[in-house]
């Protein structure tokens, strides 16, 4: 998650421009949050254009970063590019459960059970300097990786 230090918060999600991101874009905006509908594979340039300007709107910005197809647990290029051009910090957001319904889907998607208690933690932020090479923003993109590893029970 990309994030600014002011309150109240308007957030942006980058969803998957494919028909099971429709479903997940459907939820998000029953809790007020704006849909960018796009991936690494679908629509990235724009929507990359569309999260930038989110983010000048004064919006933060939620990314699931190992992109629509994964593998599982690798971050992909575009939440750097992101926060490079935006200036906003990465925030590492992990969710643990016990309780849940793990799909048989590449990436493993859980769907916590009713009432069950949600560990939700959020780790150092990782700033993503504009003048960043290519190599610098690849030690990035493997600390942020290495930090949702570290705090994810999975």
């Amino acid at each position: 998650m990309l994030v600014r230090r002011r309150h109240p918060r308007k957030l942006a999600a980058l969803v998957s421009a494919s028909k099971d991101g429709a479903l997940l874009a459907a939820v998000m905006g029953r809790f007020g949050v704006e849909q960018v509908r796009g991936s690494t594979s679908r629509r990235g340039p724009q929507a990359l254009l569309e999260m930038s300007s989110r983010a000048k709107l004064g919006y933060d910005l939620a990314v699931t970063p190992d992109g629509p197809r994964g593998p599982r647990y690798v971050v992909q290029k575009g939440v750097i590019a992101l926060a490079q051009v935006t200036g906003l910090a990465i925030v590492p957001v992990t969710c643990n459960t016990r309780r849940k319904i793990c799909l048989k889907s590449w990436d493993g998607f859980q769907i916590p059970l009713p009432f069950s208690r949600c560990e939700l933690i959020l780790n150092q932020p990782i700033l993503v300097p504009r003048e960043a090479c290519e190599i610098k923003r690849e030690e990035l993109r493997l600390e942020l990786e290495g930090s949702l590893r570290g705090s994810s029970r999975d």
